[in-house]
């Protein structure tokens, strides 16, 4: 990992210098090179926090680098002092933070990891941005915030105000703090409620890649709810160029409250049955799952399906990756990362 390099006398074009927190992850690594590529000037950090194989996140910024030329620096965000640091010397002229503690049913078993992760460290970021003067603020939502809500497709307007697990409290607790931080420091901040990403680098914790895993060892695959669930599968690529467009458009300053602050749906639009996403992999790896049937786990939401009809109006974000295109493509790399024929 390197340190943080001084910045030059002029900015790149583009996005001009951007913090990517984070940018170990699976989103943050593929944010990473977009901005870089888009002729940003990438600053990114990650905690390599052990929630998940490290060396996965090591891969990451391997590849981040040798693609991008961008170089991961190790940083805890919820260390106040360091972080308040990293904002004076950076001279960021916008952030993404991705950073955060994943896994909703994990936050049952250890919530204290959300504060320190999800709130803590979001706090420190707000207010680095305040006192360093950042034009615009993407930060990482999440689909979990809708809670058990039955009305389809979920739309900005609905109610958030019943989350069914510590994770999505946490969500929802960011959307309020960067509110906050809007309304009385001016901080122009932009929320994107993430639906199920998937894609090459994706997380192992998360069924694309823990289905592969079974199904090619001839393990059994545990599916939740008895295969009666649904989700908006969103492929990477598109999310990425969605972060990447909104990165250009700071919110508009509302003249009632003097709040630049936006929330907005990121996902495919597209509700997919458990079972047709099971098959499609079958397909792709040609072998079959032998599949265990388990109940609705504590925390986890029957339902995921998101009306993006105002990013679309923003943006002209429009996802174009079929499931079984996005999935194959999964699979492709899953073979030449584990070297599996």
């Amino acid at each position: 990992m390197s340190p943080m390099p001084a910045r030059p006398e002029s900015t790149t074009p583009g996005h001009g210098r951007v913090l990517v927190t984070g940018a170990a992850g699976f989103i943050g690594m593929h944010v990473s090179i977009a901005l870089a590529r888009a002729g940003a000037e990438v600053v990114a950090v990650d905690s390599f926090d052990p929630y998940y194989d490290v060396s996965l996140k090591e891969a990451r910024c391997a590849e981040l680098e040798r693609v991008a030329g961008v170089a991961c620096i190790r940083h805890d965000l919820a260390v106040r002092d360091a972080t308040a640091a990293l904002f004076a010397g950076g001279a960021f002229d916008r952030v993404v933070h991705l950073a955060a503690q994943p896994g909703v049913r994990y936050s049952i078993e250890n919530p204290a990891a959300y504060v320190t992760n999800n709130l803590d460290a979001f706090a420190n970021v707000l207010e680095g941005c305040r006192r360093a003067g950042v034009a615009h603020l993407v930060y990482a939502s999440s689909s979990s915030v809708y809670g058990a809500s039955h009305t389809l497709p979920f739309s900005e307007d609905q109610r958030t105000d019943t989350p069914v697990s510590f994770y999505a409290a946490t969500k929802k607790a960011n959307e309020a703090m960067a509110y906050s931080y809007s309304r009385l420091y001016g901080l122009a901040a932009t929320g994107l409620r993430f639906f199920t990403v998937y894609g090459p680098w994706g997380r192992p914790d998360m069924a694309p890649m823990l289905f592969t895993r079974a199904i090619l060892a001839g393990a059994p695959i545990q599916v939740f709810n008895h295969g009666n669930m649904r989700r908006d599968f969103t492929y990477v690529d598109d999310i990425v160029e969605g972060v990447v467009r909104v990165l250009a458009l700071p919110p508009a300053r509302d003249a009632s409250d003097g709040a630049a602050h936006a929330i907005y749906n990121i996902g495919n639009n597209r509700s997919v049955a458990l079972p047709e996403f099971i098959t499609t992999l079958e397909r792709l790896l040609g072998r079959k799952a032998t599949q265990i049937a388990v109940p609705m786990q504590p925390g986890d939401v029957q339902d995921t399906y998101a009306s993006i009809d105002r990013l679309s109006a923003l943006t002209g974000f429009a996802p174009r990756t079929a499931l079984v295109d996005g999935l194959a493509a999964f699979v492709d790399w899953y073979r030449r990362h584990f070297g599996i024929g």
